[in-house]
C-alpha cells in the first residue's frame, strides 16, 4: 500500500495505463482471432476484409506501446502472408 501522496498517485496512473492498454490489446486480438477464424473456415472474403482492420489494430497498439513494434510487425507478417496463401 502506497504511503505518500506521490506514491498514490502513481498507482492510480498505473491503473488507468492498464486499463486503456488492455483496451487497445483486447481489440487487437478479437482482429486477428476474426481473421484467423474466417480462415479455418474458408471464408477468404472475411479473411481478406478482416486483415486491414486487423493491421490497423495492430499498428495502434504498436504505436501505443502496448507491443513491441518487432512484435507487431511479425503479426503482421504472418497473418498476411496466411491471408494471400489462402486465396491462393
Amino acid at each position: 500500500m502506497a504511503n505518500h501522496k506521490q506514491a498514490e498517485k502513481r498507482n492510480r496512473q498505473r491503473l488507468k495505463r492498464r486499463q486503456r492498454n488492455l483496451m487497445y490489446l483486447s481489440a487487437m486480438r478479437t482482429h486477428i482471432k476474426r481473421v484467423r477464424k474466417a480462415l479455418d473456415g474458408s471464408d477468404n472474403d472475411a479473411a481478406k476484409a478482416g486483415l486491414p482492420v486487423a493491421v490497423r489494430s495492430i499498428d495502434r497498439a504498436a504505436s501505443k506501446g502496448v507491443i513491441h513494434r518487432n512484435t507487431a510487425a511479425r503479426y503482421i507478417s504472418r497473418l498476411t502472408k496466411a491471408v494471400g496463401t489462402s486465396a491462393a
